[in-house]
């Protein structure tokens, strides 16, 4: 048997808005607009440069059913250029892509195999000796443990499952096709390619249980680096493999202790070494962060009295550092000291009268509800990104910095 390469990516998502800051800036979001697809584009050029003998696509190549033809036809042009170079793409469809959501096509090369759904099955690549074993989801919602359904590994041959599933559960992703790390073991491949977890994740090395991640970040929630794996091969077992980095954008988040600081200028001075390790990044990349500022400091009242004001300085101070470093939001998160607060000059404690309103039932039962109307009105790629009710708490402390701050500023 020969030494090989493999590139296993998964999760493409052609067609996903990116969230972030694309009503700020009319190149900014044409940038972040076609982040996914030069992310693939990146992924194809690769595998060509590198000669690898094949490319793994697990699941959830599109984000849903095409408005039009644009997509599948961005697609059917890259897997042309591997077939040029006589690279095979082997994939499977995902929940997002199931048969039952995708309603097009376009004619692949033949070079593009796509594993059917209604039962598992073995494509062979009889000059590597390379067994690859798959099967598709049929719907969105597959409860099933597909991985039982798999064949027993040929002898003599190198087996490399894929496999569209949530294997051993994770918190931010549905359960779909779930499965054991046994469950796959048992089957006597060396390598499992999986998809459907947004994370890169080594669940075994004996075998070889891997998620790539996404090809892409898409919100703040997929944060750190994207892309996908080069696997080799020799001798039948695999001899190493090297995370590659195709995201175009991504987002980063930065906490900042601000207990030190003594004023908006010590404030906004320690923000900005914060970000100052971005910096390279973001020559090679649009970086898109959130900002979030915490600690007891005198500095609390300035900064959460004019939360665009500070919102522009950190904007400024990011591109201070390079033009690429875009701020994704600002969370404040600062605390007033107590002697400030005693000596306000009010009768009543404003902290302390907001902090009941918060824990109040009847005030979050409201403002949820409030919250979840507005959300419902707004479009699904905004509430993904905003979160507004898994982030009610937070929401509530940056309404009362804002309201402390602007009462302190009228009394001083």
């Amino acid at each position: 048997m020969t030494g090989f390469s493999f590139i296993h990516a998964a999760d493409l998502h052609l067609g996903s808005p990116l969230s972030g800051l694309a009503a700020r800036d009319a190149d900014l979001a044409r940038r972040l607009a076609t982040a996914g697809r030069q992310a693939f584009e990146d992924l194809v050029t690769q595998a060509i440069e590198r000669s690898v003998a094949f490319v793994v696509v697990a699941g959830d190549i599109y984000d849903g059913d095409w408005a039009d033809n644009t997509i599948g036809l961005f697609f059917a042009r890259q897997v042309s250029r591997l077939d040029r170079a006589d690279i095979p793409t082997i994939l499977v469809r995902g929940n997002h892509d199931a048969e039952s959501v995708i309603t097009r096509s376009i004619t692949l090369p033949a070079s593009v195999h796509v594993f059917p759904a209604n039962r598992a099955g073995t494509f062979r690549l009889e000059g590597l000796r390379v067994a690859l074993h798959g099967r598709s989801f049929q719907g969105r919602a597959v409860e099933e443990n597909l991985a039982l359904t798999y064949p027993a590994a040929l002898p003599g041959w190198f087996n490399l499952g894929i496999l569209h599933t949530s294997c051993t559960g994770h918190a931010a992703h549905e359960t779909y096709a779930p499965c054991s790390v046994a469950d796959l073991a048992a089957r006597g491949y060396e390598y499992w390619a999986l998809g459907h977890i947004h994370e890169y994740a080594e669940l075994s090395r004996d075998p070889w249980i891997v998620f790539p991640g996404n090809l892409q970040g898409r919100s703040i929630r997929e944060r750190g680096e994207k892309g996908a794996v080069v696997v080799d091969v020799a001798d039948g077992r695999v001899t190493g493999l090297q995370r590659l980095a195709l995201d175009r954008a991504r987002f980063e988040q930065v906490s900042v202790d601000l207990a030190e600081a003594e004023d908006p200028r010590a404030a906004l001075e320690a923000v900005e070494a914060a970000l100052q390790p971005l910096a390279a990044l973001a020559a090679t990349r649009l970086v898109l962060v959130r900002v979030h500022l915490t600690g007891t400091t005198p500095a609390h009242d300035a900064l959460a009295a004019d939360r665009e004001a500070l919102t522009a300085e950190i904007q400024a101070a990011a591109h201070r550092l390079h033009e690429d470093l875009w701020l994704e939001r600002l969370k404040i998160e600062t605390h007033r000291p107590r002697a400030a607060v005693e000596s306000s000059g009010t009768a009543i404690d404003p902290a302390a009268l907001l902090a009941d309103i918060d824990r109040d039932i009847d005030f979050r039962t409201r403002a949820k509800a409030a919250l979840a109307e507005i959300g419902g009105r707004m479009p699904t790629a905004v509430t993904a990104e905003a979160g507004l009710e898994d982030e009610f708490d937070a929401l509530c402390a940056e309404a009362e910095a804002l309201i402390l701050g602007r009462l302190v500023g009228r009394h001083c």
